[in-house]
């Protein structure tokens, strides 16, 4: 090379001294006196690390707060006559109400989840991201993300109740929940597929594999975890609904015996149990049951999702 120096005869180059890789500590290794240490020498960062833990600890306090004030107001009021089979103004059985969310929630995912999960599919791995179309229907699900779950309830009554002709009825609430949680699943379906490594897609069609079963068999399990959280929040969202299912699925204190048949919800229930201020201390004990059955279905998710994920 021209720039390199001559050296003398005999004499050979200096070596650059080595660097004792064992002794690098990754920073998602660091111990927390080495991070805040390593903070310190910059002010920002130590500032937007305090705000950050700060924010964790108060949404981690409100939440501790809410389950243990529920708990302690509630849990000394759970009783038998609370899951009797049947509802009468004595028990004032929240037992109907608990099979009616469940049904309900399950019949939404069922209709929801297929729909959602491969319109991502659709926009993220067959249109084009300058496609007018995939920008449209982006906004539109954005847009329905944030309306009140009441205009839900209003079009879903206009709509599904009287229009259709299905009353107030569980099928009307199946169908206004799907349009609640449709672009909550799809968006985040598509955020979980768009994260996915191309080096995933340019290897599997490398070896041979075609567009559906690279989909299918390689990034579908790979946004798997994504996926799920998607259609947590959303069944969070089915389950916790009140003003929407007012509207729709009604308010009978029975058992529905079909899809046709009106039936309340448990948060409807524990409304009109707290609204009626003769059964407060009954309205507290159904939150207690409503906090338990959303965890335990999240726990059920969150188990199946690890058994059915791969390793990366």
């Amino acid at each position: 090379m021209e720039n390199a120096k001559a050296l003398p005869l005999g004499k050979e180059p200096e070596k650059e001294p080595e660097i004792d890789v064992s002794k690098i500590v990754a920073i998602n290794r660091q111990s927390l006196t080495d991070k805040l240490r390593a903070y310190c020498k910059k002010p920002f960062s130590l500032v937007l690390v305090i705000l950050v833990l700060c924010a964790a600890l108060l949404t981690a306090a409100a939440v501790i707060f809410i389950v243990v004030y529920t708990i302690i107001q509630g849990l000394p009021n759970l009783k038998g006559s609370l899951f009797a089979w049947e509802y009468n103004s004595d028990n004032v059985s929240m037992m109907p109400a608990i099979i009616n969310t469940l049904f309900l929630a399950v019949m939404t995912l069922v209709i929801a989840v297929p729909i959602g999960v491969f319109a991502a599919i659709f926009m993220v791995e067959y249109a084009k991201s300058t496609n007018v179309f995939v920008k449209i229907v982006r906004m539109a699900a954005e847009t329905l993300s944030g309306i009140p779950s009441i205009v839900f309830g209003i079009f879903g009554m206009i709509f599904f109740v009287e229009v259709v002709g299905w009353g107030f009825s569980m099928l009307a609430g199946i169908f206004t929940m799907v349009l609640m949680v449709l672009p909550l699943i799809m968006r985040t379906t598509e955020e979980a597929l768009l994260a996915v490594p191309d080096s995933f897609r340019e290897g599997s069609y490398a070896l041979g594999a075609g567009k559906l079963r690279t989909i299918f068999v390689i990034l579908l399990p790979a946004a798997l975890s994504g996926i799920i959280s998607g259609i947590i929040l959303a069944l969070g969202r089915v389950v916790g609904e009140t003003a929407a299912l007012i509207y729709t699925a009604g308010s009978s204190r029975k058992l529905a015996a079909g899809f046709l048949q009106s039936g309340e919800t448990l948060s409807i229930h524990m409304y009109f149990l707290a609204n009626e201020g003769l059964h407060v201390g009954e309205a507290w004990a159904t939150a207690v049951v409503l906090i338990a059955l959303v965890l335990i279905i999240n726990g059920a998710a969150e188990f199946v999702g690890n058994k059915l994920k791969k390793e990366y």
